[in-house]
């Protein structure tokens, strides 16, 4: 099979695993065992040395992070339309891509493994305590830019379901794990509902076997 797609599951490669079952095209589904440290193996750092989820192999031919992924995906499958294709409104799509892959989904990084930016356990704990509180605004930031968007259309890059709201759906649930009630935020979690209730995005959601609020009330 010509496109592979390695992932994780319910790592931010879930977007581009969404995109490819959205596109209705054929392609391998292949799950890396983080916990199991696969991605630090030789085999899998023979495709990727960065040891890190999602990696695309197209004809052989591999692109890693996610941005790229996904505006190679964006063009291999223009039908698709993943992204807007008037130029201003593919840019702002972009730069909400970038605030999300750049800006919310490192805070969520120093909260999940706070052990890759120290070795000490009491800054461990600042770490999660100061971007927890961090996430809670950008999950507010990230509500606005669905008010704003829902207002002129259905989906947050215009008319068809796209990366945003897919990655708006791993960024929420992310929310979930760093113990935020993404109840709070009513109008971002009905739209996370509408994007989870798509059948392309079911199925992935199926794969990788997630809940989408893993919120657990002190």
């Amino acid at each position: 099979m010509s496109l592979k797609l390695y992932f994780a599951p319910g790592a931010c490669s879930f977007v581009p695993h969404c995109l490819l079952q959205l596109s209705g095209t054929a392609y391998e589904p292949v799950m890396v065992k983080l916990h199991k440290g696969e991605q630090n193996g030789d085999e899998y750092k023979a495709i990727n040395p960065r040891g890190q989820v999602p990696v695309l192999v197209d004809n052989g031919q591999v692109v890693t992070q996610i941005v790229a992924i996904i505006l190679y995906l964006d063009q291999k499958f223009p039908d698709a339309k993943f992204l807007p294709t008037d130029a201003f409104a593919r840019a702002k799509a972009i730069e909400t891509l970038a605030w999300m892959n750049n800006t919310v989904h490192p805070t969520f990084t120093h909260i999940f493994m706070p052990q890759k930016f120290s070795d000490q356990p009491e800054v461990h704990a600042a770490l999660k305590t100061y971007n927890t509180q961090t996430y809670k605004a950008l999950l507010s930031e990230l509500e606005a830019l669905v008010q704003a968007a829902l207002a002129k259309g259905t989906w947050l890059s215009g008319e068809r379901l796209g990366p945003l709201d897919i990655y708006a759906l791993t960024l929420t649930r992310w929310g979930s794990i760093a113990g935020i009630d993404p109840t709070g935020y009513p109008q971002l979690w009905s739209h996370i509902h509408k994007v989870a209730a798509d059948p392309a995005i079911a199925v992935v959601i199926e794969r990788e076997r997630l809940q989408l609020n893993l919120f657990k009330p002190q």
